[in-house]
């Protein structure tokens, strides 16, 4: 019996910055992933204060998907490398960048994070993750522990851009 193999998925980042898209995280997240093929605009992050302290203010919020699609159990190892470059990338111990890597499937978004709670599974490396959001009749559904900026109008019409580029790219995989 040949071994069903997992359904290739886009690999992609939320982005929270005071500084921009610094040349040097673009790099290393090149390096390890592949080619940047989007970033999207970037849209004020007022959806909470929590990061405020943190990294300071203005904080915007972008997008970035990477050209190679990946298998969904690379999450993990996603990352482990993003928290590491978000810590080479802090200041006196603050973060000025945060990474978020999360997949896009046909049907959903998944999220990793630090933080386990009663909805997250384990993936390995100490590290979690959710179902964000589910795609349902030709946009997003959320749930109730999605964060406020993936509800936003803003941040979907963002994601479907991603997902219309990423099913043109899983097709050609599939073909």
């Amino acid at each position: 019996m040949k071994e069903k193999m997992y359904e290739k998925v886009l690999l992609f980042s939320g982005v929270l910055s005071s500084i921009g898209f610094p040349e040097e995280v673009r790099a290393s997240l090149e390096a390890e992933f592949g080619r940047i093929d989007y970033v999207s605009p970037s849209i004020p992050f007022t959806f909470t204060d929590y990061y405020n302290e943190e990294m300071g203010t203005p904080i915007e919020r972008f997008f970035i998907s990477f050209e190679r699609l990946i298998t969904p159990d690379m999450l993990s190892a996603a990352k482990v490398f993003t928290n590491n470059l978000e810590n080479r990338m802090s200041c006196d111990g603050k973060r000025m960048i945060n990474l978020d890597p999360g997949t896009m499937s046909i049907g959903n978004i998944v999220l990793a994070t630090t933080k386990n709670r009663a909805h997250r599974i384990a993936i390995g490396n100490n590290l979690y993750a959710e179902v964000t959001l589910m795609y349902h009749h030709k946009g997003y559904e959320s749930f109730s522990w999605t964060y406020a900026d993936y509800k936003s109008r803003g941040v979907q019409d963002i994601l479907l851009e991603m997902r219309r580029m990423y099913l043109s790219k899983f097709k050609e995989y599939e073909g």
